[in-house]
């Protein structure tokens, strides 16, 4: 017999598969950040910086303030844990995750689907390709800047100069990878097998053994989802996805479910925590694991969260960089932030309460934005007198 959850207890397992609801560490640890990481599977990049890069975000949301060189280190330092690659977008993932993305780095260097621009430039530029690599090779671990290979960009691939192209082009196909990051954010490219030396031998695992684990991670990782919120956790095709899931169900690493109000099936993580409440506050990033996948946001939370960073700013809603505001378990308010760091503070651009945002709402927001303002190194925070809940910030701030 098919179990059935009801909506609450459903979004209480995502919370806590996620993270949320547990106490936080006082003084969180590396070992902290780690099992957060290896929890979630996988934390997206981005590049933009106007609060914090996103990939700091999702780890202080859990576990409130931390040292971000913890961070650096664990993804690009001597003793590295995570690696980086085109997991759901741009992304880290732990080590042990790495290989089971080779499948994509191989559709790339063929040009199946979306990635037929990548097949047709390394086609096209074999011998400056070639030329690419053996810089790399030779000379250690480069920036597309320093290859100084080939034309500089105009237009079209984000400006990128040929040399760019050529990077980005070896690191989607995996014969180069991250060695770090510069301060820049700007992306230091070199061997897979000096950068990633622990795993580079690693054997290959076949398509569907692959899809196999990305699918169990993401079912782990969510607690109770549908077919589709799998698939987005790791971008992966419907067919892999069916193929796989079918296995995992019949193997019992996932079981199907109902969900009260969903229309599709689900399925859940047979040993995920089933907590009769979620306390927790927290502010999400945009890139957050936990609302990415817009309709699996408003599914669990009945709210609309949508990107806004790339609409015209007239017809923004809530802001250019817009968190929403976690409180227990409801989604009960947003706040477009932004960190002036010359002048030490912390801009509320905006601040929009939600349907299920109550008395305690400003008062538990107000804490969570001194946390992050500290955890950033800013000195204070101004409120805008944008949205319905900036008057009540406002007088925190005075």
């Amino acid at each position: 017999m098919v179990e059935t959850l009801s909506a609450k207890d459903a979004r209480r397992i995502a919370l806590a598969a996620q993270g949320f609801g547990r106490p936080r560490p006082a003084a969180p640890a590396k070992r902290h950040l780690l099992s957060t990481i290896e929890a979630l599977g996988v934390v997206q990049i981005d590049s933009v910086n106007v609060l914090s890069r996103s990939h700091y975000l999702p780890i202080f949301s859990r576990l409130g303030a931390y040292d971000r060189t913890l961070l650096d280190d664990l993804a690009w330092g001597k003793t590295r844990a995570l690696a980086e690659y085109w997991a759901h977008e741009a992304s880290l993932t732990p080590l042990a995750l790495h290989p089971m993305l080779r499948w994509r780095m191989a559709d790339a260097a063929a040009g199946v689907g979306v990635w037929k621009h990548v097949a047709a430039f390394l086609r096209d530029h074999p011998d400056f390709i070639d030329q690419a690599l053996a810089a790399v090779a030779e000379r250690g671990p480069l920036t597309a800047s320093e290859l100084n290979l080939g034309a500089k960009g105009e237009g079209g691939w984000w400006g990128w100069s040929e040399g760019k192209r050529a990077m980005e082009c070896l690191f989607w196909t995996g014969r180069l990878t991250t060695a770090t990051r510069r301060a820049s954010f700007e992306r230091v490219y070199d061997l897979p097998e000096r950068a990633l030396r622990s795993i580079s031998q690693t054997p290959t695992p076949d398509r569907d053994e692959a899809h196999r684990v990305l699918l169990a991670t993401a079912g782990r990782a969510m607690g109770v989802a549908t077919e589709r919120d799998l698939r987005d956790y790791f971008r992966l095709g419907p067919a892999d996805t069916r193929k796989a899931l079918a296995k995992l169900v019949e193997d019992g690493i996932l079981t199907t479910v109902q969900v009260e109000g969903w229309d599709q099936p689900a399925f859940l993580w047979p040993a995920t925590r089933r907590p009769r409440a979620i306390k927790a506050d927290a502010l999400l990033s945009p890139f957050d694991n936990l609302i990415w996948f817009r309709e699996r946001t408003e599914r669990l939370f009945g709210v609309r969260v949508r990107l806004e960073i790339y609409t015209p700013a007239h017809k923004r809603t809530h802001g250019y960089y817009v968190l929403p505001f976690l409180q227990d378990e409801t989604i009960t308010a947003r706040v477009d932030l932004k960190a002036d760091r010359k002048a030490g503070r912390l801009l509320v651009q905006a601040a929009h309460a939600e349907p299920a945002a109550n008395a305690e709402t400003a008062p538990r927001l107000w804490r969570e934005l001194t946390r992050i303002a500290a955890w950033l190194g800013l000195e204070g925070i101004e409120v805008r007198s944008v949205g319905e809940l900036s008057p009540k910030l406002s007088l925190k701030a005075t």
